[in-house]
């Protein structure tokens, strides 16, 4: 049998280990300071945001729950640095937090919804933790405007080289996901009775032939974006992309540049990305862009 073992902070690898409902209950008791028994069930649901109209963004999540209390749990692993992961966190959990709701429904019907970011890079510089938790509340007397958005930021980085003994089971999850040799998967699920449930998941879908494809192939398009990245800051245009993917700025326009709009937008057609996304990121038309696929 083969040693290879998928890296869990790999989308991919991370929504088949969460597929499975004890591993599920392991992960969000430790990051939602649950008691295990507490969760009775959760589900697994679509992770396609409605578009309530044609111009808005589609959101598509990583791995969402719906809880058997209702709230709603939008768990996110970014690899590349994103400098406006805030606002994009705020984008997907306010339109599943809206969507909630439909014609005639009063805002009783509003559940909790909660974002879990798992990045692997810095977002808070200046904060040497690796683990934070954010609600809407007062400044100064730190009152809770409403509980029903929380966000949970997991930032790999920061996470301490050696474990101690006193390590909690956030930090255990989170040498976990961002674990790669034996040895420490090993030591991790000795650790947790999930961990090491979440363990034998990874063993099994790490063995399984078509999935290994479909994580190499996703393993290739994340190098082929951060090449990407880098090309484009070689070019001086990385901001334009970075913001063009999440925030819908015009590239081509902004910065005039079409030449590197229309090498971009072939890079990404490449990556699979919708016909769309591509025109928010470069600038160019739908039109224009169906010109290049073509021609591909």
């Amino acid at each position: 049998m083969s040693d290879f073992l998928m890296k869990p902070k790999v989308d991919f690898a991370f929504k088949e280990i969460m597929a499975d409902s004890m591993t599920r209950v392991g992960f969000l008791s430790a990051v939602l300071k649950l008691d295990p028994k507490d969760i009775k069930e959760t589900h697994l649901i679509n992770t396609n945001l409605r578009k309530l109209h044609e111009d808005e963004k589609q959101g598509i999540l990583d791995v969402r729950i719906l809880m058997n209390d209702n709230t709603e749990i939008d768990i996110e692993i970014q690899l590349a640095e994103l400098k406006v992961w805030a606002e994009r966190s705020l984008f997907y959990l306010s339109k599943m937090y809206t969507e909630q709701i439909t014609e005639g429904q009063d805002y009783t019907v509003f559940k909790k919804c909660v974002s879990i970011s798992i990045l692997n890079f810095k977002l808070f510089r200046e904060d040497p933790e690796f683990y934070s938790c954010f609600h809407i509340m007062e400044d100064i007397r730190h009152i809770i405007y409403t509980d029903k958005m929380e966000f949970h930021v997991i930032e790999l980085p920061k996470l301490p080289e050696e474990l101690k003994e006193s390590g909690n089971d956030v930090l255990l999850w989170a040498k976990f996901i961002n674990a790669e040799r034996k040895e420490e998967f090993d030591m991790l699920a000795a650790k947790n009775t999930y961990i090491n449930h979440a363990y034998q998941q990874l063993q099994v879908i790490s063995q399984d032939r078509e999935k290994r494809l479909e994580y190499e192939a996703r393993e290739k398009a994340i190098r082929d974006y951060n090449q990407l990245m880098y090309e484009a800051k070689e070019q001086g245009i990385e901001q334009g992309i970075e913001q063009g993917i999440e925030q819908g700025i015009m590239l081509g326009k902004d910065m005039g540049k079409q030449e590197e709009a229309v090498a971009i937008a072939k890079k990404f057609l490449l990556m699979g990305l919708s016909i769309d996304m591509i025109a928010s990121g470069t600038g160019l038309s739908e039109k224009q862009i169906e010109e290049l696929r073509e021609q591909n």
